[in-house]
């Protein structure tokens, strides 16, 4: 991996695998977002998900609320995103002042963004296409003569993606009855609403 993890630091994308499908990372500098938007021909005002190890990860990065660790290890690891307020503004194409964070639950993308930090967690396929599932040739259909992107091996299993939560720390009027599923995904919206209903 440790080829790997040098081409990703001197700011080159990579394809690594998650629980649902094959993700396209970068750091998170705006020279390597160009590179990554340009490989996957998408729109800028498309915003793209961070991939992160842990919340301890993630606390560099966005304002944690004490409520969040207990509501993350209700669901299996890896099925949710959800969107944070942020430490300092990012690009804006990661969200700027709102962040989406996702803790990756495959083991090879924990490794990989412990040695790199966090990483883009975007799906690695040209925009508007059918995602690949296995990441050597989700690498090679994104390659070209001019940028050939690394990969870590992997087959993932498809299906549904993680379900996008809007954070009570980003609504509107913040209070504690203030969370909004923007995307159902692995974990449905009744779930998600059932066990914040039941929250003590």
């Amino acid at each position: 991996m440790e080829k790997e993890v040098n081409a990703v630091l001197n700011g080159n994308c990579i394809v690594y695998p998650t629980t649902t499908l094959p993700a396209l990372g970068c750091i998170l500098t705006s020279k390597s977002l160009d590179k990554l938007y340009s490989i996957k021909k998408r729109p800028s005002n498309m915003i793209v998900s961070i991939g992160v190890s842990d919340l301890n990860q993630a606390s560099e990065l966005v304002h944690l609320t004490t409520d969040l660790e207990d509501f993350l290890s209700a669901f299996p690891e890896g099925s949710l995103t959800v969107i944070l307020p942020a430490i300092e503004p990012l690009d804006s194409r990661l969200g700027g002042n709102r962040i989406a964070i996702r803790i990756l639950a495959n083991p090879i993308a924990k490794k990989l963004v412990e040695k790199t930090g966090p990483l883009t967690a975007t799906s690695a396929n040209l925009s508007g296409f059918e995602p690949l599932k296995d990441c050597e040739m989700a690498a090679k259909t994104l390659s070209s003569s001019e940028n050939e992107i690394s990969f870590l091996s992997g087959t993932c299993s498809g299906g549904i993606p993680s379900t996008l939560i809007a954070w009570y720390t980003v609504c509107k009027s913040p209070n504690d009855n203030e969370i909004e599923v923007l995307r159902e995904g692995l974990v449905t919206e009744k779930e998600i609403l059932e066990w914040w209903k039941k929250r003590t």
